[in-house]
């Protein structure tokens, strides 16, 4: 798997605060990730863009899990801060979150 210590989050949105927790994300360079953490299971997964509905955008081959971690947990609810602590991403100085 790709080293997660040099990507660097310039902009982060929560598309679902609940169970499961997720976001979409971009790196400083504008490369989009999904971060999802479900069941006491994180990813951080590398996907040509953010829109899933569209068949060639996740199926070409240009996916991939970047990083998969448990807690031991059952969790469906997790903050962004803990997200990213135990992924190993980190936020740009002024990144967007929302």
């Amino acid at each position: 798997m790709k080293e997660v210590e040099k990507l660097v989050l310039a902009r982060v949105v929560q598309t679902c605060s609940a169970h499961p927790s997720q976001w979409d994300a971009w790196t400083v360079e504008g490369q989009y990730l999904y971060l999802r953490y479900r069941h006491g299971q994180g990813t951080v997964e590398r996907h040509p863009g953010p829109d899933i509905d569209t068949p060639d955008t996740w199926n070409e081959g240009l996916s991939e899990l970047l990083v998969e971690w448990e807690d031991g947990s059952s969790g469906g609810a997790i903050t962004l801060e803990a997200f990213l602590a135990a992924s190993g991403l980190a936020l740009a100085p002024g990144a967007s979150v929302s």
